[in-house]
């Protein structure tokens, strides 16, 4: 079992804005004990960056593909990410300047 943390960015495709989809993300992370932020992107899409243990981040991959109720999501995709020190402490949503 590896407890070691690592960064995945998820980008989340479908009917994912405006249906409370970053709530769900954040509440599904403070669950999991996974750190970092998710934000909607102006392609409709959102993204959420974790920080997590392998396991951790498995299954907030899981959570993001059913997506709260209002939702529809089509797609999760993956990518590793570095760590970024401002986002290790809790999980946000962030919102576009």
């Amino acid at each position: 079992m590896n407890d070691r943390r690592i960064a995945l960015r998820f980008l989340v495709s479908g009917t994912v804005q405006g249906v409370g989809y970053r709530f769900f993300a954040q509440r599904a992370a403070a669950r999991l004990g996974v750190a970092g932020y998710a934000k909607n992107l102006r392609d409709g899409r959102v993204e959420v960056y974790a920080i997590g243990t392998e396991t951790s981040l498995s299954d907030l991959r899981r959570e993001l593909q059913r997506g709260p109720a209002a939702s529809s999501v089509s797609g999760v995709t993956a990518q590793s990410a570095e760590i970024e020190p401002q986002s290790a402490a809790d999980f946000s949503i962030e919102y576009d300047d």
